[in-house]
């Protein structure tokens, strides 16, 4: 329940309707205000003509869910929380570029950044940037953030709810809280939310037994979803925004040969998939369209990109990925050196073509698995496949093996996007300093370990060009960085927002461009 220790979307959205942002974005992409009065701007005088400060008014009498006065305090704490560099927050993009967070008084939020920032809605905005309550978490700054479970599971928050019970992989219990700032809301007196299990089951209980009122993330088949719908008892929704599935490649070795405090880090690079003729083979042998025809239908759009919204910023000529060529991929491994053995599986200094591909439990994703593995066995390459438990994958647990931060294989498939319109804090994900490693409590966004000095040199300008045109033109020479230039990560679908409510459920409002659960404290039931 706390989002700077976990990349999970699920934890995020969870934790959504207990802690809150100063401001998020409605299901327009519109940015509002949740804590504060309105929002900053130059106009207003809430954003400095340098653009080198952001000034946020809280709401006047605005309380936590224990009764005590949320004040400008509780901000400098979240940022000094996050910003700890031996914290390992999992959304520290959020603040790159904040000098510093002063209380100008009790009410009254000042950001001042290292220089004029051209987006300055990063920290203390969206989902993934909530307020934490310095009372309840100051004891756990830097090292000992991901010690202290019972802030971590219950966190007391502003939200329309607040935690009652906790059950690791399993459920959280809520109720109402008693001090929201509107006191004729929410509607329901308590809130269960189930995690763990599979897409298909998440839908199935919202859509034919009526067990649940909603079900995030339902990917699951077309004719899944069809017959579902037919069963007459709710709805699904989608909403295209900025979400890939993806696959991401290991730059680094995975082998468990080395130490737990070098396996997938920066000391040993990938001894296979270094080589970018791999890489860009690997990505050649896909057909892009029957993934999104077989995994999506109507919720989906092959994709180069991982940037793939809004229009301005997307890469228009990064269409290379979208034909198949497997004779193509079979002529850049035969130029890398890897040559075909007597079984059909392609040898190199006595080492064959093995890779471990990873993904979570999740009907589309064993289909994708399936399908790529078979396009990869044609072309000479030996693939075994690993399914885990999202809520295991998901969690950022930094004991497990098995996260997605870990990276304890040497490709792995899931989703990713960004809150909000501006790419901003999503394309930081790649900077060479957000690496997940032991130093860092296995956090940060960086999951295939990309390097290059030139993209950390552009990400900083580009957070300081006030241009929108030149700021258009980066973001795409970004994207085609990480993409078509280096094939580091492998794009497969634009994935529409899918998720699954009740017919009893009202005030519903599907939303890609921040936590799906941003409306909760507006839902009802149908009568």
């Amino acid at each position: 329940m706390n989002p700077y220790l976990s990349s999970g979307t699920k934890d995020v959205y969870a934790a959504s309707m207990v802690i809150e942002p100063l401001a998020g974005f409605d299901d327009t992409g519109t940015i509002i205000p949740k804590l504060v009065t309105e929002i900053p701007t130059v106009e207003n005088g809430g954003i400095s003509a340098d653009l080198t400060t952001i000034t946020w008014k809280l709401i006047p009498g605005l309380k936590w869910s224990d009764g005590s006065p949320v004040t400008a305090d509780d901000a400098v704490f979240t940022a000094q929380y996050c910003m700890d560099p031996a914290g390992g927050c999992a959304e520290l993009s959020k603040y790159d570029g904040v000098k510093t967070v002063e209380a100008v008084d009790a009410s009254t939020i000042k950001v001042t950044f290292t220089g004029p920032k051209t987006n300055p809605y990063t920290a203390f905005v969206g989902a993934l940037a909530p307020l934490l309550q310095k009372a309840q978490f100051e004891k756990c700054l830097g090292a000992a953030a991901p010690t202290c479970t019972d802030q971590n599971n219950m966190p007391i928050g502003t939200g329309p709810f607040m935690v009652t019970g906790f059950t690791v992989n399993d459920t959280v219990q809520m109720s109402a809280n008693p001090n929201y700032r509107d006191p004729a809301k929410p509607a329901f007196a308590t809130a269960l939310i189930k995690g763990g299990g599979d897409a298909e089951s998440s839908a199935r209980a919202v859509m034919e037994t009526g067990e649940f009122d909603y079900a995030w993330n339902t990917q699951i088949p077309p004719d899944s979803q069809a017959s579902m719908t037919a069963a007459g008892k709710g709805e699904f929704v989608v909403a295209f925004g900025t979400s890939v599935e993806r696959i991401e490649i290991n730059m680094t070795d995975p082998s468990a040969e080395w130490p737990e405090g070098e396996r997938s880090t920066a000391k040993h690079p990938h001894p296979i998939l270094s080589d970018i003729k791999v890489r860009t083979a690997l990505s050649m042998a896909i057909d892009r369209q029957i993934l999104s025809d077989v995994g999506y239908g109507a919720g989906g759009k092959p994709t180069c990109n991982v940037v793939p919204a809004p229009e301005v910023y997307v890469s228009a000529d990064n269409t290379g990925c979208l034909k198949q060529d497997l004779e193509g991929a079979k002529k850049l491994l035969d130029e890398a050196g890897w040559i075909p053995g007597a079984d059909g599986i392609r040898e190199k200094g006595g080492k064959k073509l093995h890779l471990l591909y990873q993904t979570t439990v999740n009907p589309v994703r064993q289909d994708f698995q399936a399908l790529i593995k078979d396009w990869w066995t044609s072309i000479g390459v030996d693939v075994e496949l690993k399914a885990i438990d999202p809520g295991v994958f998901f969690g950022g647990d930094a004991g497990s093996p098995d996260t997605f931060q870990k990276f304890y294989a040497d490709v792995e498939m899931f989703t990713n996007n960004f809150d909000g319109t501006d790419p901003e804090t999503y394309l930081a994900q790649y900077l060479c300093a957000k690496a997940p490693s032991p130093a860092n409590q296995w956090q940060g966004e960086n999951m295939n370990r990309y390097c290059d000095p030139a993209y950390d040199k552009m990400m900083g300008e580009f957070s300081s060009t006030r241009d929108p045109a030149q700021r258009a033109a980066m973001a795409k020479t970004m994207n085609d960085m990480v993409t078509k230039d280096t094939m580091t990560v492998i794009p497969l679908v634009h994935r529409g927002t899918l998720s699954a409510h009740s017919n009893a459920l009202g005030g519903v409002k599907i939303n890609a461009w921040d936590s799906e659960m941003w409306n909760a404290a507006d839902w009802f039931r149908v009568k």
